[in-house]
């Protein structure tokens, strides 16, 4: 699909279309936030386990990596699977999707988020949610860097496995694969800054919770992210292959 940028694009129209997809980037991330932030819950408060110990960061790897693949593959041929902030942002700096189309996105996955961990604090009687905070001796400019760099690398898979048009079969396992980079990073950046790469997640349990200290942080490292993995791949990957593989058109039969 070549790049495109408007604020709102002809498709756009189709209220029933816009609305689905607007349905399904809420229940998307509502499932994969209710699934992680309660993965730490039952591991900090209702286990005893300390989340920051190897054994907690593998358990919310794994809860983190399988909750956002099951996202991913129930909101993929309906929105485009999204599920994060950072991901639309990217789809929009790559001219993938609309202006109108991205704020759509934004609000649903922000809306999902909070009722994730409503539901979550009202079915365990009410606990707070954890949220994400910057560990004891990293700077927030660490942090930053670090959701920068976590970011850039699941945004880049996105574009590698979902939005590049030459994909092929890979693209059967996308969800899969993208959970497994999700889990990776937990399992790097975890212990430092809970590896949020998701501002809407970040934002949810914020709010629930009451929890704003260093929020700023989980905003601006992935959206930045999110953004240069688009530009690098958009404008360098992409537009290197294809000036390199030129299609050449076939010539009409009278000039044979």
């Amino acid at each position: 699909m070549p790049r495109r940028y408007a604020f709102r694009w002809t498709e756009d129209a189709v209220h029933q279309d816009t609305m689905r997809a607007f349905l399904s980037e809420f229940v998307a991330t509502a499932i994969f936030v209710f699934a992680a932030e309660g993965s730490l819950l039952s591991l900090g408060k209702l286990q005893k386990i300390n989340t920051w110990t190897a054994g907690g960061l593998v358990v919310g790897a794994l809860a983190n990596a399988l909750a956002f693949a099951v996202a991913v593959s129930v909101a993929l041929n309906i929105s485009g699977g999204h599920v994060n902030p950072a991901i639309t942002l990217a789809s929009l700096v790559g001219g993938r999707i609309s202006f109108y189309r991205a704020i759509l996105y934004w609000v649903a996955q922000l809306l999902g988020a909070i009722v994730a961990v409503i539901l979550l604090w009202m079915s365990t009687a009410g606990l707070r949610p954890l949220g994400f905070v910057v560990a004891v001796g990293i700077g927030r400019g660490n942090a930053v860097i670090l959701e920068i760099v976590l970011t850039f690398g699941l945004v880049y898979t996105v574009y590698a496995t979902v939005l590049d048009p030459r994909r092929g079969s890979i693209s059967t396992i996308a969800p899969l694969l993208i959970g497994f980079i999700v889990g990776a990073n937990v399992l790097v950046g975890g212990s430092f800054d809970g590896a949020a790469m998701n501002p809407a997640r970040a934002f949810g349990t914020a709010v629930v919770g009451w929890r704003w200290r260093h929020h700023w942080v989980y905003w601006v490292g992935p959206m930045l992210g999110g953004a240069l993995a688009a530009l690098v791949y958009e404008f360098m990957v992409l537009s290197v292959e294809s000036s390199s593989h030129p299609h050449h058109q076939p010539l009409a039969p009278q000039d044979y």
